[in-house]
């Protein structure tokens, strides 16, 4: 079974990992959205958001959604870069689990 992945790297300025959570944290969640995930590098001013969709229209409606906007809106005092990609892709199999 095939997923869709948008993963997006933002740079966030030190010391507002907390201020940047409480924007980060969408005000609703999409239909299709099967799973998502934020990883910390070690200082904490680079966050990594992963989201799994159930198709790529669903990923891209919310992409381009209000409530989207309006989070990218309220993160963005907060972020210094971001890029992101779109990914297809499946899980792999692990021999022995």
């Amino acid at each position: 079974m095939d997923y869709y992945f948008w993963v997006t790297t933002r740079r966030i300025k030190p010391d507002t990992r907390g201020q940047f959570e409480q924007s980060w944290r969408p005000a609703e969640f999409p239909e299709g959205l099967a799973a998502a995930y934020v990883l910390y590098a070690k200082d904490g001013n680079e966050v990594v958001g992963i989201s799994i969709w159930d198709s790529a229209a669903a990923c891209d409606g919310y992409r381009r959604s209000d409530v989207e906007t309006r989070r990218r809106e309220a993160m963005d005092p907060f972020v210094l870069d971001e890029w992101s990609s779109f990914y297809t892709g499946r899980q792999l199999g692990i021999p022995g689990r």
